[in-house]
């Protein structure tokens, strides 16, 4: 029985070795088969070339060799054109004479060409500049130092990609399109530089408006370099890009120490300190919702988010029944804290520590939030805060919600998301002086145009003083001692 097994086994061993022999065998040949095939090809289908492989090296490679170089165009005339022939190219001529100098008196220095937007298209204007007796040249109405273009064509720029969110090459099509302008970026940017430095000492007034004001609306976010914050107020809108969020930081705009105005933010902890605030119901209530999308099996929560809309709602029509004096919309708040004692006091009485689950810490988070606003009276501040007068003459009330601090600031986060952000700190100093002033223009003007704005920007040469300057001393307010653009950006 052992002796058949053991004939099988070594039957078996004997065709499995000469399977083996045969598989060796047409393996061998394949390998020949394969190294004839390289031989045809040249190189085996995986060997990588380190020399470069284009056109254009060959070429060069053929150059070295002795070859005839490749014919290479003539390229057009490239750089800067000069004074001369721009005023050629000039479609009309304008003297421009110093001011308070008799014609007679003076005589011509020199020529300056310049690019004006006039009838929504380019214009090559030529201005013939005098000079007066005692040294005095004529300036040019709107136009920024020896700028070859119109303040026109900078604002346009600045409010296309700060304001609309377009690309420095989007801008520029859109003008040599609409307009017959051609600009290049370099020359976008020169300009944007340009009105940047020139509104600077605009940005310091608006600084110290932001600190003597009524109301401030604000809030921050993440960007490119640090983070962006926008202060809105009834009489300027700023913009600070690049800075950092911290207390420092809000302190050198809003100190809490001296600032005696009503702050509307979230409930960061770095507006914690100040004597006047009111806390976003809008954060509070989406915390509220959450609690309902998360949990909707939930009975407790749907009730409580109910209820807490329910008496957000009564405040904001508290806040427009003009029935009431003083005295008695105090006595009405006073019911609204009351109101959210009973909804919050179950669960805030308890002292419950974190809970595992996520939903229900987050529930008592809330009530704790709640509670200690309202005992720190932060909750309804806007219903018996005054209505803020803008310069323009609109009145607008206090808000229970930091909502257009957030709608101020999604341009800037978009641009951050698409990667239009400064990625300087001088951008970013740029940035921060054009956004924040033209944006101060919109509350001062009736209408936000380009007209308008320009009809706004001729007047200051003319009065000595930007609009925000007379605003400044009409409140009796003391002129920036120090610069907040250089304790920021320097």
């Amino acid at each position: 029985m052992n002796g058949g097994k053991k004939d099988v086994r070594d039957r078996v061993i004997a065709e499995l070795q000469r399977q083996l022999k045969e598989t060796q065998k047409a393996l061998e040949a394949a390998n020949v088969r394969l190294q004839e095939l390289e031989k045809l090809v040249g190189a085996s289908p995986s060997t990588k070339v380190d020399e470069p492989y284009s056109v254009e090296s060959e070429e060069a490679r053929q150059e070295q060799r002795g070859k005839k170089k490749k014919h290479k165009s003539t390229k057009r005339r490239s750089g800067r054109i000069v004074t001369a022939e721009k005023i050629a190219q000039a479609e009309r001529r304008e003297a421009v004479y110093p001011a308070g100098v008799a014609v007679e008196d003076c005589w011509l220095s020199h020529t300056r060409p310049v690019h004006r937007i006039e009838n929504g298209r380019a214009v090559l204007v030529a201005y013939a500049i005098y000079r007066g007796p005692k040294n005095q040249f004529g300036k040019i109405p709107g136009v920024l130092g020896r700028s070859e273009y119109g303040i026109e064509i900078a604002i346009t720029l600045a409010y296309q990609i700060y304001s609309v969110g377009l690309s420095f090459d989007k801008t520029c099509s859109q003008l040599n399109f609409f307009q017959n302008l051609k600009l290049s970026k370099s020359q976008a940017d020169a300009l944007l530089r340009q009105l940047g430095n020139h509104w600077e000492s605009e940005f310091e007034v608006l600084c110290t408006l932001l600190a003597n004001s009524m109301v401030v609306h604000t809030d921050e976010t993440s960007w490119s370099i640090n983070s962006v914050w926008a202060f809105l107020c009834e009489n300027v809108r700023l913009m600070v890009f690049g800075v950092h969020k911290d207390a420092a930081t809000l302190a050198k705009f809003l100190d809490p120490g001296t600032f005696e105005g009503t702050v509307v933010s979230d409930d960061a902890a770095v507006y914690a300190n100040f004597s006047s605030s009111q806390k976003c119901w809008a954060h509070l209530l989406r915390k509220a919702i959450k609690l309902t999308l998360m949990d909707p099996d939930e009975d407790e929560y749907r009730r409580f988010t109910d209820r807490l809309l329910e008496i957000y709602r009564k405040a904001c029509r508290l806040q427009k029944d003009k029935r009431y004096s003083d005295a008695g919309r105090q006595a009405k708040v006073a019911e609204l804290d009351d109101e959210i004692m009973a909804l919050c006091a179950p669960m805030w009485s308890e002292e419950f520590p974190p809970q595992e689950d996520e939903t229900l810490d987050d529930y008592r988070k809330l009530n704790n939030e709640l509670m200690r606003l309202m005992v720190d009276q932060q909750l309804f501040t806007f219903v018996t805060a005054g209505s803020a007068t803008q310069p323009n003459g609109e009145t607008l009330a206090v808000s229970g919600t930091n909502n257009e601090a957030e709608r101020t600031l999604r341009n800037a986060a978009n641009a951050r998301k698409t990667g239009r952000t400064s990625k300087t700190a001088r951008g970013a100093k740029r940035r921060t002086v054009i956004e924040s002033v033209l944006e101060s223009l919109r509350v001062h003007l009736p209408t936000f145009t380009l007209s308008s704005i320009l009809t706004e920007i001729y007047r200051w040469p003319e009065n000595g003083q930007s609009c925000f300057t007379e605003l400044l001393k009409k409140l009796q307010l003391p002129p920036p001692k120090t610069s907040i653009l250089e304790a920021l950006f320097s």
